[in-house]
């Protein structure tokens, strides 16, 4: 939680650094340069300007909603946010590894498995040795789960 929260902070910094310091000077700047109908650096500017204003506004609902989860409220016995889910794949019988993680983390090929992902969802609330089949863009895919560890079970 603590990671997310970091980039999280780190990128509205970033952000609020630029809404504050660089788009600035880089409007006065264009506007220096006159005629403000045709000027399309200044158009450019302030395109940017909106842009980093509402993902300002994104960033810090996102900071605000994750600062109010409540962690003791996450299941002790089937799977959730922080959860590690061994499967096997019935279909290949390959056996796959999956965290379930906040969206902003999310890395498919480091395991790392959004909560709010098709896979994600329908992961959520299982237990050992449920099975699930599951409807992705690909097509139905059928898993096993062969091992759980909850978020509380991780050093």
């Amino acid at each position: 939680m603590r990671e997310i929260l970091d980039k999280l902070k780190k990128e509205l910094g970033e952000f609020e650094h630029e809404f504050r310091v660089e788009l600035p000077k880089e409007i006065k700047t264009a506007v220096a340069m006159g005629d403000l109908r045709e000027n399309a650096e200044y158009h450019a500017a302030l395109e940017r300007q909106a842009f980093v204003r509402a993902r300002i506004a994104q960033l810090r609902e996102r900071l605000g909603a994750l600062s109010t989860i409540n962690f003791d409220a996450i299941p002790r016995d089937r799977a959730a946010l922080g959860s590690t889910l061994e499967l096997l794949d019935l279909d290949s019988d390959e056996e796959i590894t999956y965290q379930l993680v906040f969206p902003e983390v999310a890395n498919i090929d480091q395991g790392l498995l959004s909560i709010a992902s098709p896979i994600g969802k329908a992961l959520v609330g299982l237990k050992q040795g449920d099975d699930v089949t599951i409807d992705i863009p690909s097509g139905a895919r059928s898993f096993e789960v062969l091992s759980l560890k909850t978020a509380h079970e991780k050093d």
